[in-house]
């Protein structure tokens, strides 16, 4: 038996990274997944996102599995699309029972250097994107007085960083999404959590703008140049953790072995936040 059997989860940003990790890891426990992505460069992200070949990837990977996988091209930003998801999900499979709010990106700047189109993107995808998947959800939940949100934040969330004003902004706000919703949705029986990763090895920190930045500003920098200082933020020996990690918190928060708990906020982060 598996922790999820009979659950439904839609994960946003399934593509790949942390939310390909989560639909291979809930379809082994045993759960039905649908996955959303837009696969679209973003202008103001300076890496390469995810395309529809990586989307038809996961289902094949959660297919071989022998799990169940409906992907769907959405985004976040748009309310109406993300309630088309809902409703499919719950047309083809009956339920959502899960909800994954994982969709982010990332971009750098100090504060005072930020374009509005940088702030303004951030903002619309890692905070609105949250807040527009679990609305589109939560009629759906409180019908059926049961139901499991867990938003994706990062230490970033939790402490500040310079040159991401943007980012930290929008992940402390997931936070207080969190935390209201948890408030006004435990009379339907949903609990409501965010999980904090520090860095995880995926695209959103292997690519050259992050190489750049943690060099000190050298557009050439290398990912074994900066290892070395992935490696001094955390009380662990390790410069980054792998998704595995962070779906197995997930797949605890979203579990049964977690019934009571809601309103937390969850750090996977290899000691950081302690150092």
């Amino acid at each position: 038996m598996g922790k999820l059997d009979g659950k439904v989860a839609l994960i946003t940003g399934g593509a790949r990274g942390q939310g390909r990790s989560h639909a291979l890891t809930f379809a082994r426990e045993g759960a039905r997944v649908v996955v959303c992505d837009v696969p679209q460069a973003l202008p103001t992200v300076p890496y390469p996102l995810a395309n529809a070949g990586d989307l038809a990837e996961t289902a094949r990977m959660v297919e071989d599995l022998g799990g169940s996988c409906l992907t769907v091209e959405a985004d976040v930003r748009d309310g109406a699309g993300m309630r088309g998801v809902v409703h499919r999900a719950v047309s083809e499979f009956g339920s959502v029972d899960i909800v994954l709010a994982n969709a982010g990106i990332e971009s750098f700047a100090e504060a005072r250097e930020l374009t509005e189109d940088q702030w303004d993107e951030m903002i619309a995808v890692n905070l609105t994107g949250a807040w527009k998947s679990c609305k589109a959800a939560i009629p759906h939940m409180i019908e059926r007085r049961a139901g499991v949100i867990v938003i994706t934040s990062s230490i970033a969330g939790l402490k500040g960083l310079a040159n991401q004003a943007h980012y930290c902004a929008a992940k402390h706000g997931v936070v207080g999404l969190m935390r209201a919703l948890a408030i006004e949705l435990a009379p339907h029986g949903i609990r409501v959590n965010t999980v904090h990763p520090s860095s995880v090895d995926t695209p959103i920190i292997k690519n050259q703008a992050m190489y750049t930045l943690f060099s000190g500003g050298k557009p050439d920098a290398t990912l074994e140049e900066v290892t070395p200082a992935f490696r001094s933020l955390n009380l662990m020996d390790t410069p980054w953790m792998e998704p595995q990690d962070i779906s197995n918190a997930v797949l605890w928060l979203a579990s049964d072995d977690a019934r009571y708990v809601t309103g937390a906020t969850l750090t996977v982060d290899a000691g950081l936040m302690a150092k």
